[in-house]
């Protein structure tokens, strides 16, 4: 139970119940559509008038559209119901330090165009470049349908009151306001979220149902940085000061490489990219020195994945010290969240065939219970963009949410 905080509420009103009653039947279209009004009307149990008056509403609003009717036992042939989506559309928006990715999707995240470019750090700049992008692609695809928002990911902490992002280590940014400025600058709404919190976002909102994802789970993102997405009881936890779920900077070994985040040993400083990636080249991990190597050598994780599948020994053998490094940081999160699930996403799960047994070793050493280390692992393949799905949850979800009492 959730206690009364009696120092900061917002009292209910008396259209409070009609707007929780039309996100209730919102919610039963997308997940068993197509649906009918009387369908609705019982699983509700509720009168087929109050149904019928909360479909008028959703209609009109472009909320849910009528399809094809269908064959029933008497009476008239029901107008079988569905969720709009196809047509309505998010920019998505996943900043990383090496690349940043632009995407065009609809509300259930299917892809509709893509775009890669350079990421340019400085924050101006970087506004400047999506704000010359973003009007090009939806005017290229002006005819899908109408764009509902920009969802923006980054790989650093944001505080949702502000927008600002107060810490991303990756960019170099601290304190930076980049939500405001490129709603200015394209005249969109932004959403922005931190990376892994998105990606668990996605799997708890996204698709054509919703999402799947249990009410406690933990999504975790191995890329240039690693992080972690906590959901506890169907809500993110962000912290007091929206930090939490930064594991990828907990210490495993105090006299370890300096991370970027200025501290030694942390989790990410051994299971990144850039980690594996120096781990290969035989380099005793520096961020600085390990991206001018990738510069002057052109390898990428990819390459690196590639060849360990195809056997080469000294790949295989930089993907098996990440993987164990990743099962003690797993075993962490193990231990301290018993979460129900726990998702991985990034470019190493194409891997994952190689990493997953030994990560499993791993936990079944460290976890306190054998029921906690057999805590299911599901990977989330790089090549189905997981991040830009989470940007895309970002705007699409809240059409679904509860409402704000008020």
């Amino acid at each position: 139970m959730r206690k009364i905080n009696t120092h900061s509420f917002i009292r209910a009103t008396r259209s409070t119940p009609r707007e929780i009653n039309r996100q209730i039947l919102l919610n039963l279209v997308r997940e068993h559509q197509p649906i009918s009004r009387a369908d609705l009307a019982r699983r509700m149990s509720v009168g087929r008038g109050m149904v019928t008056s909360l479909v008028s509403e959703l209609l009109t609003d472009g909320s849910i559209y009528e399809g094809t009717t269908v064959d029933a036992p008497r009476g008239r042939k029901p107008m079988m119901l569905y969720v709009r989506t196809h047509d309505r559309l998010v920019i998505a928006v996943d900043v990383r330090f090496s690349k940043t990715y632009l995407m065009l999707s609809d509300f259930n995240g299917t892809p509709i165009a893509l775009e890669t470019f350079d990421t340019v750090v400085e924050p101006e700049a970087l506004v400047a470049t999506l704000a010359r992008r973003i009007p090009r692609l939806l005017k290229t695809h002006r005819a899908v349908g109408k764009c509902n928002g920009i969802g923006l990911v980054v790989p650093g902490m944001v505080d949702q009151l502000t927008g600002r992002v107060l810490n991303a280590p990756q960019l170099g940014w601290r304190d930076v306001d980049v939500r405001n400025a490129l709603a200015d600058a394209t005249g969109f709404s932004v959403q922005i979220e931190n990376a892994p919190i998105a990606c668990a976002l996605a799997q708890m909102w996204l698709g054509q149902r919703g999402g799947d994802a249990p009410r406690d789970f933990v999504y975790v993102t191995v890329s240039d940085g690693v992080g972690a997405g906590v959901v506890v009881n169907g809500e993110v936890v962000r912290g007091h000061n929206n930090t939490a779920g930064e594991f990828g900077h907990v210490p495993i070994d105090p006299l370890g490489p300096t991370c970027l985040c200025g501290s030694r040993g942390c989790l990410e400083a051994y299971t990144s990219n850039l980690a594996t990636l120096s781990r290969y080249l035989g380099h005793e991990f520096s961020p600085t020195e390990t991206r001018h190597l990738l510069q002057e050598s052109g390898l990428t994780i990819t390459d690196v994945l590639a060849r360990a599948r195809s056997g080469d020994r000294r790949a295989a053998a930089a993907l098996q010290e990440t993987a164990e490094h990743l099962g003690v940081g797993l075993a962490v999160i193990i231990n301290t969240l018993n979460p129900a699930q726990i998702f991985v996403g990034g470019e190493i799960t194409e891997a994952w065939d190689q990493l997953a047994p030994v990560i499993r070793e791993i936990i079944a050493k460290r976890a306190l219970t054998s029921l906690a280390a057999a805590t299911p692992m599901i990977p989330e393949p790089a090549s189905s963009y997981p991040r830009l799905r989470g940007a895309t949850a970002l705007v699409a979800a809240p059409i679904f949410a509860a409402p704000q009492v008020a």
